[in-house]
């Protein structure tokens, strides 16, 4: 199924999977010591899903340590893969992954550090108005690639760099859909699972088509996948579930968050404001407002 909009009872199931895919990488991102290398915390991440129950993964489990949460260095699809690059104190972090149970996906990025890291945490502050930004964007029903553009220019007011530029096909965001489990899914290829691979890239094909063979099999095109300013970005995002992944860096430090937004007919939404990055901000708020 790759329905464009979904129940109450079926949205409630992509949250849990989010949430659950968060509760695991904060979990593990509490026992990394210095000496662990991004494969081993990639791999605890990935146990850890496997004993709440994952089976099968949109993309595997990624980690990235140091300069490397900046993308220093990381331009082919190869050197996204999780690394022998150890932890080290005070090391910014990210862990990526993006989980399947029962054919509900999330796609989530966890930020954090190693010990003490006062860069790291005014990135996590700056990504604050992304979250906004793009909602808001979003509901005024502006095209992906002015979406895209909104998040580069503040990203240029607050002197910080784009990392999400150099992911796959350059994306900002990309579709999630229910999708049955199926034996391929399990099997990696580059990191993601062979059916879902296959799938987006399918997909990406898709919206590569000139447009006059679109207008002429217009069933082909079921929606512009991706959130960039490539072919196709000069239509508003299409009804569904979108995965957002706003990563910035400073220096040599990154840092991202990634969560589901629920775009409907007449609204748009977060599915869930209950997560790591949204409580933080909602603390500092707190915190702000009583002086």
């Amino acid at each position: 199924m790759t329905a464009s909009t979904y129940t109450h009872e079926e949205l409630a199931r992509f949250r849990e999977v989010q949430q659950l895919a968060y509760r695991c990488a904060q979990e593990v991102a509490e026992v990394l010591d210095p000496g662990v290398t991004e494969k081993q915390a990639a791999a605890m991440l990935g146990e850890s899903l496997h004993r709440h129950g994952v089976r099968q993964f949109f993309h595997q489990p990624f980690a990235w340590f140091g300069d490397r949460t900046g993308f220093a260095g990381i331009r082919q699809p190869l050197q996204f893969l999780p690394s022998d690059r150890q932890l080290e104190l005070g090391m910014p972090a990210i862990l990526d992954v993006a989980p399947i149970v029962d054919g509900y996906a999330a796609d989530i990025g966890y930020a954090f550090s190693c010990g003490e890291n006062a860069e790291l945490e005014s990135l996590l502050d700056a990504l604050s108005g992304f979250r906004s930004l793009i909602l808001d964007a979003v509901n005024a029903r502006e095209s992906l690639a002015e979406i895209y553009r909104a998040v580069e220019d503040l990203l240029a007011d607050l002197g910080l760099r784009n990392c999400h530029r150099h992911y796959p096909f350059g994306v900002l965001a990309h579709r999630v859909y229910h999708q049955p489990p199926v034996p391929l899914g399990q099997t990696p290829l580059l990191g993601f699972g062979l059916a879902a691979g296959l799938g987006l890239l399918a997909q990406t094909a898709v919206s590569r088509l000139p447009a006059k063979l679109s207008r002429l099999v217009p069933k082909l095109r079921q929606g512009t996948p991706f959130c960039n300013t490539g072919p196709g970005s000069d239509e508003p995002p299409e009804l569904g579930l979108w995965a957002f992944e706003p990563h910035v860096a400073r220096g040599d430090v990154g840092a991202k968050w990634e969560e589901l937004l629920v775009i409907e007919e007449r609204r748009a939404y977060w599915l869930d404001d209950d997560l790591p990055h949204v409580r933080r901000w909602r603390e500092h708020d707190v915190q702000a407002a009583h002086g």
